[in-house]
């Protein structure tokens, strides 16, 4: 028994390696100066910002984050409102049409998006939806609204009836019980859907290559995947690009992180 513990420590312990060391090579590699030719393994011998500040400008970093934070945040918003509004019937009312419901979203979590990509992109073309911000947030929306779904309901679940019921005898309309009492006892699964969802949506590609093609409203990852095209021959600035992609989601992850795991667990438990 003692040697299947150590045996399996070791398998975590390299698991954990595997997974560090693609990010030690990305910050070593962000704060080297192009002179450095030291191994990518070896540590910079002083932080240069440098890299940083050519990334922010030659990849034209600041216009992308302005659209990263709006799409994200817009996209965000619009799938807590109406994940919670959806889910809240779906939970309270075990109707068999509502199970069918559920149980279409859920579905749609195994298709690929980008199986409709084609016809997707031809629609858009037709409404003029390309190259605009309320068109890239509403395929995200589309895209990522079963999984919201999927934690509400099964966070609202396990939450008592009762509840809703005191709150109606004291004269509470519907919309009062879920904004009033619901969404406040919400706020560990929000917290894990605004993680998962919003590193999804913040790091996408697949659809803002094809949707935001003008310049001025391209995203990170379109941005840097360029950047990275220009100036492959300069890995140190590609990295710095990299850095600064990843900061804001991983400021958000540690600030909330305390309710990931809680929300995750929660919310899976019906549904």
């Amino acid at each position: 028994m003692i040697g299947t513990k150590r045996w399996m420590g070791y398998v975590v312990m390299l698991i954990g390696i595997v997974h560090i060391l693609p990010f030690y090579i990305l910050l070593t590699s962000a704060f080297k100066q192009d002179s450095d030719i030291s191994s990518r393994w070896s540590p910079p011998q002083y932080l240069n910002f440098d890299n940083f500040i050519h990334a922010w400008q030659r990849a034209d970093l600041g216009a992308a984050f302005l659209n990263n934070v709006i799409i994200t945040g817009l996209a965000l918003l619009l799938l807590i409102l109406l994940g919670i509004m959806a889910s809240y019937p779906l939970s309270r009312y075990q109707s068999s049409w509502n199970r069918f419901i559920y149980t279409i979203f859920i579905a749609a979590l195994i298709v690929p998006p980008l199986t409709i990509l084609v016809p997707l992109y031809k629609f858009y073309i037709d409404i003029g939806a390309l190259n605009t911000y309320w068109g890239i947030i509403l395929i995200h929306v589309t895209f990522y609204i079963p999984i919201a779904i999927f934690l509400y309901t099964g966070f609202i679940g396990t939450i008592p009836r009762e509840l809703d019921e005191a709150a109606m005898i004291d004269g509470a309309s519907r919309l009062g019980i879920i904004f009033k009492m619901i969404v406040p006892l919400l706020k560990p699964v929000t917290t894990s859907m605004v993680i998962v969802n919003g590193v999804n949506i913040w790091n996408d590609f697949q659809f803002s290559i094809f949707f935001l093609q003008k310049s001025g409203m391209q995203t990170f990852t379109v941005s840097l995947a360029g950047f990275f095209g220009q100036y492959n021959n300069n890995i140190n600035w590609v990295a710095a690009g990299s850095v600064i992609a990843a900061l804001p989601l991983t400021i958000l992850y540690l600030v909330m992180q305390k309710y990931f795991i809680h929300g995750l667990s929660a919310g899976a438990v019906k549904g």
